[in-house]
């Protein structure tokens, strides 16, 4: 089995993973994928995938050849909008509504439309597509796909018919000012497990309260650990940076705050990704991972004898890995620029660390904005 895992990291993880993406439908190997899992901002782009995925028209070769048309063109259409400032000031001039579901309204309005988790594709011959989010209540993960919506202490609701938008919202309401979304649910629709220790409780079954599926496990790894032998990872996650001077007036709780979330989040992050790579070492486990912030030439294809990568490190693919992980306008330019560093990141550690014989990238996709 194969897995792809997409990190969160607002509109620039959606960007960057539009570069991933693209690379892996020009090989072929889009539609070979057995399992897509998602938080945050890459679940924007995996469940607009999805919702298209019987849309693409695959050739004989696996290519979609109309992968733009259906999955570029709209995504990277959508982050040319600000999302969040008005969304979170609409929640505070009007208190009636939280700011969650202004941005649950957003997505149906420009992606989503009515969609369901069943209008996701069947994964008996296509992908299956995870949506990670987190409960603000049991502090575990939560899962949504197709056949079911899960949270271990639980159990699952088999094939719901929950708006793919609010799955997309909770698994992208990164805390505080967009969460929680709230999730109301029948009590009575939820199946016992042999670990669902809360499975009687039926507040918590049918009022989820719910956050940033990166919270939990913010590069969506533990689906595929347990049904995968080969995973790739797509990480647009904030490259962890240090912080010399700190505002130490009574107004910088909340950089505080931040910062205290950013030092938690980053300890998470470098634990899950030394596991994967390690697994990667001993061979138990076959694929590549690649970060926003990774040094292309640090991928040993010209010492292994293999055509270099398309670009190397400079001051713009620095400057790429710190770009702001908001839900705010990225103009044309951060636009071209995110999908083309995802896309030779990609193809320079799927030849590295997976198949040397995969023919190399030879031209960005933006080919309007060369990095």
């Amino acid at each position: 089995m194969t897995g792809l895992a997409l990190s969160g990291g607002g509109f620039r993880a959606t960007l960057f993973h539009v570069g991933a993406l693209w690379r892996f439908n020009e090989l072929g190997m889009l539609q070979g994928m057995n399992e897509i899992t998602s938080v945050s901002g890459g679940s924007i782009i995996a469940a607009y995938l999805g919702l298209e995925w019987k849309n693409l028209r695959f050739g004989t070769n696996g290519v979609a050849g109309n992968f733009n048309e259906i999955i570029v063109n709209p995504v990277t259409s959508f982050c040319a909008r600000t999302i969040d400032v008005g969304t979170i000031l609409g929640g505070i001039i009007n208190p009636v509504k939280h700011p969650s579901e202004l941005l649950i309204k957003r997505y149906r309005k420009y992606l989503f439309s009515d969609a369901t988790l069943q209008d996701l594709p069947d994964p008996n011959g296509n992908p299956r597509f995870t949506i990670y989010a987190t409960s603000m209540q049991s502090g575990a993960s939560v899962r949504f796909c197709r056949e079911f919506l899960g949270e271990y202490h639980l159990g699952k609701i088999e094939f719901p018919d929950l708006k793919l938008a609010v799955a997309v919202a909770a698994s992208s309401a990164f805390p505080p000012p967009l969460c929680p979304v709230c999730v109301n649910l029948d009590a009575k629709a939820w199946q016992e497990s042999d670990i669902s220790d809360l499975h009687d409780d039926d507040y918590l079954k049918s009022t989820m309260r719910l956050v940033d599926g990166g919270v939990y496990d913010n590069l969506g790894l533990t689906h595929l650990f347990h049904h995968c032998d080969t995973i790739f990872v797509s990480d647009a996650g904030a490259p962890f940076s240090i912080q010399r001077k700190m505002i130490l007036t009574r107004y910088s709780q909340i950089a505080r705050t931040k910062r205290t979330l950013d030092i938690m989040s980053g300890q998470i992050r470098a634990l899950r990704t030394s596991d994967l790579v390690g697994r990667y070492k001993s061979g138990s486990l076959k694929g590549a991972y690649w970060g926003i912030g990774t040094n292309i030439d640090d991928y040993p294809l010209v010492k292994n004898n293999l055509p270099p990568a398309l670009t190397k490190d400079s001051d713009t693919t620095r400057e790429i890995a710190q770009i702001r992980t908001r839900l705010d306008k990225f103009k044309p330019k951060e636009q071209g620029q995110l999908i083309n560093w995802g896309y030779s990141l990609t193809d320079a550690a799927l030849r590295s660390h997976y198949n040397s014989n995969l023919p190399p990238a030879t031209n960005f996709p933006m080919a309007n904005y060369p990095i």
